[in-house]
């Protein structure tokens, strides 16, 4: 039996805790020992209730870095979280190897883990990296750019990551049999080995080359049945986010289309105020059931979270897409480039959302991209694929 410590430190959401508790089950079933270090604690605590491993706190950076561009590629983000100075990420790294010390792992699995990463290479463990295109960057090649930036920004940035990561590893010579610098900013991110929780179509690194797509990882189980608004009108299931200035918008545009609307708006299922009141719209309680209410739906508006977009593709249903941050933004021009959906990025409170929604509603060429993007992956199976990530996995144990 060997230990796997598997481990989630930059992003948000429950997407990377929810591949991990997948992953870890099969491991776990496998025969080996498993355990976590978990970014934030609070908000996996359900999610992971049932998952009977030691979840513990990872290190996180928790300071601000004033006065930065917005960021363009992952070196620009990895600079929020310690990056900029050998000195701050030192600290980091210490953090993570008390940790592996502590608990003796035989292999390290990180999800957006780079400094966990970091801190295996300099103890000499074997390390792997899981998750989607935007976490992964291409092993041994430039980082690739989120959005438009001089050249010259880009490649500064990336030599100060790769000389801030080489620098700490530099400063544990002597205590670890393995300490070769790494090459690329990208390998900090990558581990001895890189599984992509992805499809093709949706990888946010689109000129990666060579590479092994696995699909998406994501929890589909639980959740509520589905329930619709009373008439005659589309389907259409919305998952979205107070937060977003649009949402209440979208809502009434559905409304003002005839569609009928359930909507899961966490704010809303937590006792906050419905943004549209209409007999049109019913508001879950808490998460609904997708598979279900993708099965019924004519139309899925959601922020283009890598969960939703999966199965909503997975069951052929076109996307109405508002992204918040870039990893979203960058899922959802994927999507729109396969036809089956539409990337409202650019689109304020005050566009026009009815002409949109007609033309997802009423143009068959989105759902029978949607439709063409379900058939093409027919008969992937979540089971199988961790079950292959495992197996990959074990290749690198001693």
């Amino acid at each position: 039996m060997s230990h796997i410590h598997l481990c989630w430190e930059l992003g948000g959401g429950l997407g990377h805790a929810g591949r991990l508790k997948m992953l870890a089950q099969v491991l776990l079933s496998r025969g080996h020992r498993v355990t976590m270090s978990l970014r934030d604690l609070m908000h996996t605590h359900a999610l992971l209730a049932d998952l009977n491993v030691p979840k513990l706190q990872a290190p996180v950076w928790l300071h601000s870095a004033a006065g930065l561009p917005q960021s363009a590629n992952l070196a620009e983000i990895a600079f929020h979280c310690g990056y900029l100075q050998p000195e701050a990420l030192r600290g980091m790294v210490a953090g993570w190897r008390e940790m592996f010390a502590l608990l003796q792992p035989d292999l390290v699995v990180g999800d957006y883990a780079p400094t966990a990463l970091l801190a295996a290479r300099s103890l000499g463990l074997r390390s792997a990296s899981v998750g989607s295109g935007f976490s992964s960057p291409p092993h041994g090649r430039a980082l690739p750019a989120f959005q438009s930036a001089p050249a010259e920004r880009l490649a500064a940035s990336e030599a100060r990551m790769l000389a801030t990561a080489n620098a700490v590893l530099a400063g544990f010579a002597g205590r670890s049999t393995c300490m070769q610098p790494y090459a690329h900013a990208a390998d900090v991110f990558c581990g001895d080995l890189q599984l992509l929780c992805t499809w093709p179509e949706l990888d946010h690194c689109e000129t990666r080359g060579e590479a092994q797509w696995m699909g998406p990882s994501f929890v589909a189980q639980g959740g509520i049945a589905p329930q619709w608004p009373e008439g005659e009108g589309r389907k259409v299931f919305a998952y979205l986010k107070a937060g977003h200035t649009a949402h209440g918008a979208v809502l009434k545009a559905l409304v003002e289309e005839g569609c009928r609307v359930l909507a899961y708006v966490p704010e809303v299922a937590a006792g906050g105020p419905a943004p549209l009141a209409s007999e049109q719209v019913l508001y879950a309680e808490s998460p609904v059931a997708l598979p279900q209410a993708l099965a019924e739906a004519d139309l899925c508006v959601c922020h283009a979270g890598e969960a939703t977009l999966a199965q909503s593709l997975l069951a052929g249903v076109p996307l109405l897409m508002l992204p918040s941050h870039t990893e979203q933004f960058l899922s959802a021009r994927r999507v729109a480039m396969s036809g089956a959906g539409y990337n409202a990025a650019l689109l304020t409170p005050e566009s026009d959302w009815r002409a949109v929604l007609r033309a997802l509603l009423n143009d068959a060429s989105y759902r029978d991209a949607a439709r063409a993007f379900a058939a093409r992956h027919q008969g992937f199976s979540q089971q199988q694929m961790n079950q292959e990530l495992a197996l990959q996995l074990e290749r690198l144990l001693p």
